[in-house]
């Protein structure tokens, strides 16, 4: 079909109507996104049923469907907290206190609901390619596959963990209450902070390695006397020394903090670019994608480190997209990082693999001349560079716009430039400054960021979602455009309802206790959270977990078991035949959605 492109066409779903239904926790975000994206309500969502649906229409387009469920009803998962605990997310989340524990936020559905704008955009850019309409399913259990994806790469390698996993961490509190977040990727940069605050020397030595894998193995078992250190200084003299150091620290903020200041964004922007002649609405692409690939035939170069970028180009790949990688000469150092598979980082391949590879020194004038030229010919370029870098490098979005007018520029941020006192933008930081700390663990306990890469995940989530908008408005209205996404944008979207009840006035943290795991004979089961209370009323500590969870079932309560151990995903009858391993042998979570 002709793209549907129109001269009023400002965002992505302008002119298009849409009607959700199902669990609160999925269309909520759904809701809001598509709303965000142009796209007018046509009736208030409905709040019953197991599974989410979405119909999108209007704008020249064939309807597109999507469709979003906890998991199969075989499966017995019928919630976040089931969900939760099935997929892993409370085992790698839980081991910074040496247990399984829940996160008080829905991580799963806002995950979910994110894959299913994604579906419901790819949907419509094969579609203004010359594809067919197609109905898209996903669900939370496979969202919560994808969120510990990485972690399962490195529990099914051929090698142990970079560092050792036990209980331990961040935060560090001061002699005067406060609680901070540490950070600096710089070995030397750490050792100084901690000289300047007269740690052992020991304990700044051991504690270094713990500390720079806790992305890697989401715990930190750093010596105790560091934190003991931290205790016998004020707020002041640890500003002063991380000033001193290099290293950076932030103060955790509240959920009420955060309310008060919100701008009520977008977690993502997206922009015409300047320069060039506009191209022709759909002329970019002269043949349509493949059947369930709706993103076939468009190149996707992507200059990304670490998770939120690389997550992001990922995800475009699945749907179809050629990924090109850009990385420096000798190859990207992250391919080596511990633990491995046939020499290759386990974690890397979880967010990498299939991806092509090209070495270009961005430092030389005549490499970047190189990717300049590739970008002439590419339909997205991802990034996620220190802020500036790409207007000093002259490979900004209005630079590349004048070599390809018609090119999506997308820049995966820690802030997006929203908050002037923002400390480095990485996952942990981005947590203790917008109140994650305090939304992830239930009321009565100290606020602490997990050390699960929360943010970076669905960061990448939020960056692919970007993308897909911004390619759906390419097509629309033959521009090229610029898409900014950020961590801020992730915490924003995954507190929003924590938010929105402090912004009431009401305490924004769930109720203590709330999705605590409970210890079986053998194990641990979670409740779901409408069973909890009656489920915490039992006494399951002498029967085993299957047996437990029989009686629960016995007195109407529904109730998962936890997976403490990542590498049992791959036997767990509830995801039977969905974990595969790659060419290398590294454990590969399912695509995360269907097209039919």
């Amino acid at each position: 079909m002709a793209s549907p492109a129109t001269k009023q066409t400002v965002r992505p779903l302008d002119t298009l109507r849409f009607d959700t239904s199902g669990p609160p926790q999925i269309t909520g975000v759904v809701t809001d996104h598509l709303r965000l994206l142009g796209a007018r309500a046509d009736r208030p969502a409905p709040t019953d049923g197991p599974a989410a649906g979405t119909t999108l229409a209007g704008g020249g387009f064939a309807p597109a469907l999507a469709t979003a469920a906890w998991a199969d009803p075989a499966s017995g998962l019928a919630d976040e907290a089931t969900v939760q605990a099935a997929t892993g997310i409370m085992a790698v989340h839980g081991r910074r206190d040496g247990t399984p524990r829940g996160l008080a936020v829905d991580y799963a559905a806002t995950a979910t609901a994110v894959l299913t704008v994604q579906g419901l955009l790819a949907n419509l850019v094969g579609q203004a390619r010359g594809g067919a309409a197609a109905h898209v399913a996903t669900s939370a259990d496979r969202a919560g596959l994808l969120a510990v994806s990485q972690y399962l790469a490195a529990a099914g390698a051929d090698e142990g963990e970079a560092a050792e996993t036990c209980a331990g961490g961040p935060p560090f509190t001061s002699a005067d209450g406060v609680l901070f977040e540490l950070e600096t990727l710089d070995a030397g940069a750490w050792a100084a902070f901690w000289q300047a605050l007269e740690a052992p020397r020991e304990a700044l030595r051991t504690g270094w390695r713990p500390f720079q894998f806790r992305y890697a193995t989401a715990c930190a078992p750093i010596p105790a006397a560091l934190h003991t250190t931290a205790r016998s200084h004020g707020w002041d003299r640890i500003l002063a020394a991380a000033a001193a150091s290099g290293a950076e620290v932030c103060a955790l903020r509240t959920l009420a903090d955060r309310a008060a200041e919100h701008d009520g964004a977008a977690p993502w922007f997206l922009t015409p670019t300047a320069g060039g002649v506009p191209a022709a609405a759909g002329a970019a692409r002269p043949t349509g994608p493949a059947p369930g690939r709706p993103l076939a035939g468009l190149t996707v170069l992507e200059a990304g480190r670490r998770i939120q970028a690389p997550l992001a180009a990922h995800l475009l790949g699945l749907l179809g997209a050629d990924v090109i990688r850009i990385e420096p000469p000798g190859g990207d150092p992250l391919r080596g990082m511990p633990p491995a598979c046939c020499g290759i980082s386990a974690r890397w391949l979880a967010l990498n693999r299939g991806k092509r590879a090209v070495e270009i020194d961005i430092k030389a004038e005549a490499d970047r001349g190189r990717l300049r030229d590739m970008a002439a010919h590419a339909d997205v370029f991802l990034h996620n560079w220190a802020p500036g870098k790409a207007a000093a490098l002259g490979l900004d979005a209005d630079d590349l716009a004048r070599v390809n007018p018609a090119l999506v520029y997308a820049y995966t941020s820690g802030w997006a430039g929203r908050l002037d006192d923002a400390p480095m933008g990485t996952d942990f930081m981005v947590q203790a400054r917008t109140g994650v700390g305090e939304a992830a663990r239930p009321a009565g306990e100290i606020p602490a960021p997990s050390l699960m890469t929360l943010l970076d995940v669905l960061g990448g989530l939020l960056g692919a979602e970007a993308v897909l908008a911004g390619l759906l408005l390419r097509e629309r209205t033959g521009r090229g455009v610029r898409v900014d996404s950020s961590l801020l944008g992730a915490a924003d979207t995954l507190t929003g309802p924590a938010l929105r009840r402090a912004a009431r006035g009401e305490d924004p943290r769930r109720p203590a206790g709330f999705r605590h795991p409970l210890a079986t004979a053998d194990g641990w089961i979670a409740p779901a959270d409408a069973d909890a209370r009656a489920a915490a009323g039992h006494d399951l500590r002498g029967l085993p977990t299957g047996e437990a969870l029989s009686r629960l079932r016995e007195h109407g309560l529904t109730a998962a078991a936890v997976t403490t151990e990542l590498p049992d995903l791959h036997h767990d009858p509830r995801f039977a035949g969905s974990i595969s391993r790659d060419a290398h042998g590294a454990p590969a979570v399912p695509d995360p959605w269907s097209f039919v």
